[in-house]
């Protein structure tokens, strides 16, 4: 029997010399459902058939580091309709920090970059979070 997997222990190569992470949310995939009547069926119900494929923004969170602008330095490649292209890897480890879990975006390109909060009463760790669209999402087990 294998051991349950933790969602704690995880990396993200996206491009940026920064892999850790505090938090990968928006890895989901969805298909559009289109009703559908034939013209001479007499049944009074559509049939559902599959769609378009869609897939979720990933959102990557992270700390804050002094002189770290890598996430708002790719936020500004997008210029009207272009912008740098990425595929970017998030992978589950092990105890052993292999990864047992991949998923691959292709050719994401971040559409926003957020801050905060600041709190004065606070004391948590400030974070960035970078939106990321994508045209695909492959999932890959090890082993």
């Amino acid at each position: 029997m294998n051991p349950a997997l933790c969602n704690n222990h995880f990396q993200v190569e996206w491009g940026g010399r920064r892999i850790g992470f505090v938090s990968v949310s928006g890895l989901s995939t969805e298909v559009d459902i289109t009703p559908f009547r034939e013209g001479p069926s007499r049944d009074g119900a559509a049939r559902l058939v599959p769609g378009l494929q869609r897939f979720a923004p990933v959102v990557l969170t992270r700390a804050i580091e002094p002189g770290d602008n890598e996430f708002f330095e790719w936020m500004n490649t997008v210029r009207g309709s272009e912008a740098e292209r990425r595929d970017v890897s998030i992978n589950l480890l092990n105890a052993s920090h292999e990864p047992v879990v991949s998923w691959r975006l292709r050719a994401a390109f971040p559409c926003r970059l957020d801050y905060g909060p600041l709190n004065a009463l606070g004391s948590d760790i400030a974070t960035e979070s970078l939106t990321l669209v994508h045209e695909g999402l492959a999932v890959q087990h090890a082993g």
